[in-house]
């Protein structure tokens, strides 16, 4: 008895009109001028007579948190699976201790090399002593400094959960929130204690690897109202700060974007063609990430993505990219814990005409490659500027000065961390010779991201449309995004 093979259902060929309507980079571009167009409308429309925020405004400020709600829920369970199954699967990979180690180096060389282009143009343009009038300091909500760092490595409980209360007049209330580093900590001991354990823990680690898929597929239906989100994000920002305020730090921003310009087009490039790779190919491959990376804010949300255009996109092997990628994710900050706080740092001292010495140069490039971990993957990086303060003797009023224009300036913090976060995993793979390159310099399809039809994609055997079995003896996806 013979069987027949159901063929493959095709997707349905779009028209230009249909291409440029789904294109996901197009979306956020419209999700932008929306965003501001409503956001200076409902400024213009002020508040109501009880001094409270009109209809419009507070239906935008609702949008943008709740998008970064949904984000933020998804982070812990993200975060345990990732790294835990990231951790086993080096069991899979030929001389793990030696990738871990060049990962790390590669990690601090990047960062070495961000930080001193902060610190360059935080001399030459001097944003501090060109800042507007007007501008308001105050003490940060959150401090980073080394103790305080330290003792939040010690998990309070295992899921790294806090909650804390508050008194307002008769009323209490109490919020939950959570510590990523702790989680980070816990996910790490676990992970490890499986590989300890052997093949009692397989069971174990299959329902992680099956979880963490789950979790993903969340993400995604997360990730695809992503436009709505920036839409929210974007207005609340224009309505909160208005143009005043983002006109007294224009230089400052300027110095800011350059930075992350000069590292993503110059740096970046220059690392990937010095190891003999397509520098077209690597933009082509990584831009999906960096799109959303600049639209979530966030390093951990656009895991997913990071990891899925480093293995699909960039020829980096499963094995290796699925412990790479989450770890770059939690430590790997170019924008956030490079450029940014030495350019911040350089602003607050000129704003208060503090002059740094050479030393302190010095501890803004120790703070940027050693204290990374603090910003952990979620958004915004006050952790990591306040951490950088404190240890040059800053005072963190100063924080208060850029609170106004963060939103903005992490959008393109975070497109930097994840385009880092798969070049560092690209170039390991490529010196250690395990890079498939073939899957690396092969035609994009142009779709940013998988629809639900590629998961049935992911169980084609070996050498299948063109899949190929890597050196890690591990079965890839045979399509690239």
């Amino acid at each position: 008895m013979s069987t027949q093979t159901s063929p493959r259902i095709q997707p349905a060929t779009r028209g230009p009109v249909g291409r440029v309507l789904s294109n996901f980079g197009f979306q956020i571009l419209v999700a932008l001028i929306l965003g501001i167009v409503l956001g200076l409308w409902a400024r213009a429309i002020g508040p109501d007579a009880a001094g409270n925020a009109n209809g419009l405004a507070a239906t935008l400020d609702v949008i943008g948190s709740s998008y970064v709600t949904l984000l933020k829920a998804a982070v812990v369970p993200l975060v345990f699976a990732a790294i835990v199954a990231s951790i086993s699967n080096l069991r899979r990979v030929r001389n793990a201790a030696r990738l871990a180690g060049q990962t790390l180096l590669w990690f601090a060389v990047t960062a070495f090399i961000a930080v001193s282009i902060g610190i360059v143009l935080g001399i030459v343009i001097r944003p501090g002593e060109r800042a507007g009038a007007g501008l308001e300091t105050g003490e940060p909500h959150t401090v980073g400094t080394w103790w305080n760092f330290l003792i939040g490595l010690i998990p309070q409980n295992v899921l790294g959960l806090q909650v804390s209360s508050s008194v307002d007049g008769d009323s209490v209330s109490s919020a939950v929130g959570f510590n990523i580093l702790q989680v980070i900590v816990v996910s790490a001991a676990i992970g490890i204690a499986a590989l300890k354990a052997g093949r009692k823990a397989e069971p174990f680690l299959a329902f992680v690897e099956s979880f963490l898929k789950v979790i993903q597929r969340v993400l995604w239906w997360i990730i695809r109202i992503a436009p709505i989100g920036t839409l929210g994000l974007i207005a609340g920002a224009v309505v909160k700060y208005g143009w005043e305020k983002l006109a007294a730090l224009a230089w400052f921003a300027g110095a800011v974007y350059i930075g992350l310009a000069l590292v993503l087009f110059v740096v970046y490039p220059v690392l990937v063609k010095a190891h003999g790779l397509s520098i077209r190919q690597y933009f082509s491959g990584v831009w999906p990430a960096v799109e959303l990376g600049f639209v979530s804010r966030s390093s951990i949300g656009t895991l997913p993505v990071t990891e899925r255009v480093a293995e699909r996109n960039l020829g980096v092997p499963r094995a290796y990219a699925s412990f790479a990628v989450p770890f770059g994710a939690t430590t790997k900050m170019d924008g956030c814990a490079a450029i940014y706080p030495a350019i911040a740092a350089i602003f607050v001292a000129q704003f208060f005409g503090i002059t740094l010495s050479p030393i302190q140069y010095i501890l803004i490039v120790v703070v940027s490659v050693f204290g990374s971990a603090a910003t952990a993957g979620t958004t915004g990086a006050t952790v990591m500027l306040t951490l950088t303060l404190s240890t040059l003797g800053l005072p963190l009023e100063g924080v208060g000065l850029l609170l106004a224009i963060d939103p903005i300036l992490d959008m393109g913090r975070t497109a930097l961390n994840v385009a880092g976060q798969a070049l560092v995993p690209t170039i390991v793979a490529k010196r250690e010779g395990i890079l498939d390159l073939d899957l690396y310099n092969a035609p994009r399809q142009g779709l940013p991201f998988a629809d639900e039809a590629d998961d049935a994609d992911e169980d084609v055997a070996p050498g299948e449309d063109g899949a190929g079995s890597s050196e890690v003896d591990e079965q890839r996806e045979p399509a690239a995004v």
